[in-house]
């Protein structure tokens, strides 16, 4: 089978209305992260509407969209909860509602990251109407939860739903490039503790403020002395949250405690990361408590799916059969060499290559610098052009990397 990539261009620019108006309609349903259900129902919809083969909600709210029945198992991700609107003065349209010309789509969403699922939905109905289906099984997820707990989606559907796909293609904004690899991240607690006792003689206690303040300053030194990488880029840490308790506002803090974001590049694990912040001398100093933070807030479903906060780092090479299929379906579509690049952000890929090993790779429409911001957009183009790349991705693997893959992958940190 020849893969026409005029016609599937022409197809995908024809959807463009469609693409828009589902996007819109996803838009317009909240979806902050344990609260999809709405949002997954009317994917359930589209997909059902455009000829999806099968289609299945699995215990912990994932959608899972099937096209075709081949040996080769492909999936396509894209995370479809969001985070919050913030301060709504800071947008210009309604975050919802959004706004739409003939270039732009407004809202939450639009580019983290329900314009990947959009995008994906109808490469579904492009595959169907050109014939496209070969040995493969194309798994389209529309995974809950990302936001909050990134990687976690994954994980249940791995372990528990028991899908292991070839490799993943991850729908995440990459600003019109292919991404192969992104920092790893952690979120660490540090905790002091002290004795109480009433504010007018702060003598009689021991505050535990006080000894969170020389920690703070060795963690910005901290910071400005990480590990760095020619591709990947620096780590980074950053105390992100601050909290106590005391009797009272009159009363001298009997504990206090942080979170610290910690971004991982290549070389470093999380072990590696607590460990460097249990060695400073004010940790030390101030006997601090240092751990990692764990997940256990209940899907929409009910479901608890318990997990530490650690999100690996990964980066698959270059010449890694999966890069090779996506970089000839881009020249194919696009009579252009893309760029191969990374994500600055963390993504679904830390547990599907992070921790599975499964090959990753991203293309997705929107923009990075989009996510979580006010007046959040995406572009339509991006949104054909994603439509025409996950259409011709599957046959491409098929007929000429498939037989190229090796047995594992190796994660190059």
């Amino acid at each position: 089978m020849k893969l026409e990539f005029e016609k599937i261009l022409e197809l995908a620019k024809k959807y463009e209305a469609d693409i828009s108006k589902f996007l819109r309609d996803m838009i317009a349903i909240p979806s902050e992260s344990c609260q999809e259900e709405k949002v997954i129902l009317r994917i359930k919809e589209e997909m059902e509407k455009v000829g999806f083969d099968k289609v299945e909600i699995d215990p912990m709210g994932n959608i899972l969209g099937y096209i075709g029945h081949g040996q080769h198992i492909i999936a396509m991700d894209a995370h479809i909860d969001t985070v919050g609107v913030g301060n709504p003065e800071n947008w210009q349209y309604d975050p919802y509602q959004g706004y739409e010309d003939a270039e732009i789509i407004i809202g939450r969403g639009a580019s983290d990251q329900e314009g990947g699922m959009a995008s994906m939905v109808y490469a579904g109905k492009i595959i169907k109407e050109l014939g496209l289906e070969d040995d493969y099984t194309l798994v389209m997820v529309g995974s809950v939860q990302e936001e909050d707990c990134d990687g976690l989606c994954w994980q249940y559907i791995i372990q528990e739903d028991k899908l292991k796909p070839e490799f993943v293609v991850s729908t995440e904004p990459t600003d019109g490039k292919i991404y192969r690899g992104q920092r790893g991240r952690m979120e660490i607690k540090v905790k002091t503790t002290g004795i109480s006792c009433h504010g007018s003689a702060p003598e009689r206690g021991d505050n535990a403020i006080y000894k969170m303040g020389p920690i703070l300053s060795d963690l910005k030194a901290l910071h400005e002395n990480l590990t760095d990488h020619d591709f990947l880029g620096k780590g980074s840490l950053t105390v992100s949250e601050i909290f106590h308790t005391s009797p009272s506002r009159c009363a001298v803090a009997d504990s206090c405690w942080i979170s610290i974001d910690r971004r991982l590049t290549a070389g470093e694990t999380g072990q590696y990361a607590i460990q460097q912040i249990k060695n400073l001398p004010s940790v030390k100093a101030a006997n601090a408590e240092v751990s990692m933070y764990t997940y256990e807030r209940p899907a929409y479903t009910g479901l608890v799916y318990p997990t530490e906060c650690y999100f690996p780092t990964w980066l698959i090479e270059n010449g890694h059969p999966v890069c090779h299929t996506l970089v000839d379906a881009y020249q194919g579509l696009f009579k252009e060499a893309p760029k191969v690049d990374k994500w600055t952000f963390s993504t679904n890929g830390v547990s599907i290559m992070g921790r599975f090993g499964i090959p990753c790779i991203g293309f997705g429409p929107g923009h990075e610098d989009q996510a979580h911001a006010p007046n959040e957009r995406t572009w339509k183009q991006e949104l054909v052009d994603c439509a025409a790349m996950y259409a011709a991705i599957p046959l491409i693997y098929t007929q000429k990397y498939a037989d190229k893959m090796t047995r594992e992958t190796k994660n190059l940190v």
